[in-house]
């Protein structure tokens, strides 16, 4: 289930979301300039570990950022390809949207609490892991969840195995997100690479949250 678009108009361009696929896709191609024990030691020293946060292990050497640090440099390193680029797919298909919605300030700090909060999420699954934790799949589920509660009547085209196929944003992405909970139940945690946890609460956040990040939202009377 591959979406391609949406009949979503945006009124403007899409500042922040071109600028964070713009900081991924600089990230993904350092990355593949870096040999392959650089590119691991890279991948260690700023991907995000639970053991290090939580004080289970430590980073031999100089650490190139706070283990806090590491939750939001995480965010712009990727495992491969296809890891990278489903994200940035999805990315470019809702983040256009809340981003219009939200504010462009707002989007910044809307997705990286998503992202932080999907972290802590799996890392909560294993706190002694110590397998570096790359890629924006938790933030950008942030940005799934909000789109769900947006703009759920909103229709996102698909590619499928024989034809394209039109359906509302509520039931794509209630698909996907009983998808990533269903896996994040019955799989083991690290058992195959994919951080479902993560996905599953960076979701749950950004559907959560959105509301507090309206720009439209009217301040409270004092």
């Amino acid at each position: 289930m591959i979406p391609i678009r949406d009949d979503n108009p945006v009124r403007g361009l899409p500042v922040v979301t071109v600028f964070l696929i713009l900081a991924c896709m600089g990230a993904y191609l350092w990355q593949l300039s870096l040999p392959p024990q650089a590119r691991a030691e890279a991948t260690t020293l700023l991907g995000f570990m639970p053991a290090v946060l939580f004080g289970y292990a430590r980073i031999e050497g100089d650490a190139w950022v706070s283990p806090a640090g590491s939750i939001f440099t995480a965010m712009f390193l990727h495992g491969g390809f296809f890891h990278f680029a489903g994200n940035m797919l999805y990315l470019w298909i809702f983040g256009d949207n809340v981003e219009d919605r939200v504010g462009r300030g707002r989007f910044v700090a809307f997705y990286l609490i998503c992202g932080g909060v999907a972290a802590l999420c799996q890392a909560l699954t294993d706190l002694k892991s110590t397998v570096p934790m790359v890629g924006a799949s938790g933030a950008v589920s942030g940005v799934l969840g909000a789109y769900f509660v947006l703009y759920p009547r909103a229709r996102v085209l698909l590619a499928m195995p024989f034809r394209a196929a039109s359906v509302p944003a509520l039931v794509m992405l209630g698909l996907w997100f009983a998808g990533q909970l269903a896996r994040s139940l019955l799989i083991e945690p690290g058992a195959v690479g994919v951080a479902f946890a993560a996905h599953v609460g960076g979701f749950i956040a950004g559907a959560v949250l959105v509301r507090w990040f309206l720009r439209e939202r009217r301040k409270r009377p004092h």
